[in-house]
């Protein structure tokens, strides 16, 4: 059994009927919500990409992807991880505006996951691009995208709690904003995830800001792909989980790399080959247009506004016998 968290007398808010009206609600209630803040149209996405198109997101570098041969055509294809690169592709491909983006349904296999109450091998979220100008990429740019989507992820829930009541949940709508240097400073004796929960459990909504890039001590906050956030100007969302008493990352976003910025990426990271792919050449040659996105999960935004204690309660997906035991007895029902 993998690392599993079980609330002391936990019992589901929701009965499993009406946790399925509860993910209808909340993923048709937040697009809605988003599409509006962020000026977004819904597009059809990839389940896979070419294996040498250097479109997957490499995530922090050591994760295998799904991959496999098309008979017809005798090419490899990997099943994505997330859309970062194919998103920014696309704002150029369909001829997006500025101030305009695109959002869409994102399914993958990270088959290199651990498993815990947050974690599964399936991964189901909301992936977003738009196109921004040059002056726009700063923080501030990013914050205020990072303080709508909290904005709309509240909203959502109080739709929610209108429709059951019983759901007593608090969230609070003012983002808390810190550097991960930040953070450091303050707690230098913590690991960065023991940071990230002193942080988000006394401020309750938070954005974390520059991860990637290495810190005053050596060593980064976080694992970053070099090749799509420019690590001074991005960030993640977490808001803290009451059920669990732990923070829960939502959301990982970003200003995009421009050339100037990957390149010096790629040379921290020791990931100059990468020049060569279509994606990267594309991108150095200035042919893309500055942007901004991110990931949203789904799953785990169900699993927070509805107060639940394992993220398999509001997906399918696999866990070993151990724990499904275990979370029988525990009374959390894996779907």
């Amino acid at each position: 059994m993998h690392s599993l968290r079980v609330p002391p007398n936990y019992r589901p808010l929701l009965t499993l009927y009406e946790t399925q009206e509860g993910i209808a609600l909340i993923k048709h209630t937040f697009t809605d919500f988003l599409s509006k803040a962020l000026n977004l149209k819904r597009v059809s996405a990839p389940l896979f990409v070419e294996a040498g198109s250097g479109l997957n997101d490499d995530l922090s570098g050591v994760e295998r992807p799904v991959s496999f041969e098309v008979r017809d055509s005798g090419e490899e294809v990997q099943v994505v991880h997330s859309l970062a690169k194919w998103k920014r592709q696309a704002l150029k491909r369909y001829g997006f505006p500025v101030g305009e983006g695109l959002y869409t349904d994102m399914n993958a296999i990270r088959r290199d996951e651990e498993l815990d109450n947050l974690h599964s091998i399936y991964v189901d979220q909301w992936d977003w691009e738009k196109v921004i100008t040059d002056d726009q990429r700063s923080l501030d740019t990013l914050k205020d995208a990072m303080q709508n989507i909290t904005t709309a992820i509240i909203c959502t829930y109080d739709l929610l709690r209108w429709k059951y009541p019983r759901l007593k949940l608090r969230f609070k709508h003012d983002m808390t904003f810190a550097t991960a240097q930040e953070l450091e400073d303050r707690w230098p004796q913590l690991t960065p995830k023991q940071r990230e929960e002193a942080f988000t459990r006394q401020h309750r909504s938070v954005g974390i800001l520059q991860i990637g890039g290495r810190l005053r001590s050596g060593q980064p906050h976080d694992g970053r792909a070099p090749d799509y956030d420019d690590w001074q100007l991005n960030g993640d969302i977490l808001f803290w989980h009451e059920t669990l008493g732990c923070a829960m990352e939502l959301s990982s976003m970003g200003i995009r790399v421009d050339p100037d910025s990957l390149a010096l990426q790629l040379r921290l990271s020791g990931c100059e080959d990468r020049r060569q792919l279509p994606f990267h050449r594309s991108l150095l040659a200035g042919e893309l247009p500055p942007a901004m996105g991110g990931g949203i999960g789904q799953s785990r935004m169900c699993m927070l506004l509805m107060g639940k204690a394992h993220i398999g309660e509001v997906q399918s997906s696999h866990w070993d016998s151990a724990t499904r035991a275990a979370c029988a007895q525990a009374g959390i029902f894996l779907l």
